[in-house]
């Protein structure tokens, strides 16, 4: 395996343009710091996320590094990656605040693209709406860096036992 990766990793570097190995470093910059335990998750990595939890406001908010690797053919930043992050907060937030043994995961989300992802950073912001036993409504918001929000979001989770 090590042999193969190897190889595959230095085709790129030797056939990769500029920004080819701009990107291809970016990647792997993240997934140095998943394996160096720095992230959790393989796309908190890949995201270069930076999480922060308020349990008590049942919060969770998500910032991130703009990369041209997330942009689609517009230049600007695709749509799957802003409804990942708001997909992640949300879930983060309600994950938050559960108790041992019990996870959430998603059942429904409702995204409303508003304008372009452009900028440094993407900031994606979520609170519980409700939470029931079985269920978990929350909302979310992205933000670009000069504050304009990008997307709005709702979202119902199910309660699931671990």
């Amino acid at each position: 395996m090590k042999d193969a990766l190897q190889q595959l990793l230095n085709n790129c570097i030797e056939k990769g343009s500029e920004e080819d190995l701009s990107a291809l470093a970016y990647l792997l910059e993240g997934f140095e710091k998943k394996i160096d335990k720095k992230y959790v998750q393989y796309i908190d990595g890949l995201l270069h996320m930076e999480r922060k939890i308020d349990k008590e406001k049942k919060t969770c908010e998500i910032i991130v590094p703009l990369n041209a690797i997330w942009n689609n053919s517009l230049d600007i930043v695709h749509g799957g990656i802003t409804a990942t992050l708001l997909d992640t907060a949300m879930g983060t937030a309600i994950n938050g605040i559960l108790p041992e043994g019990y996870g959430a995961v998603t059942n429904q989300l409702n995204i409303h693209y508003i304008a372009p992802g452009l900028g440094d950073t993407l900031r994606c912001k979520a609170a519980i709406i409700h939470h029931g036993s079985k269920t978990v409504v929350i909302s979310g918001e992205a933000f670009r860096t000069d504050g304009k929000k990008i997307a709005h979001a709702t979202g119902t989770f199910f309660i699931i036992q671990k």
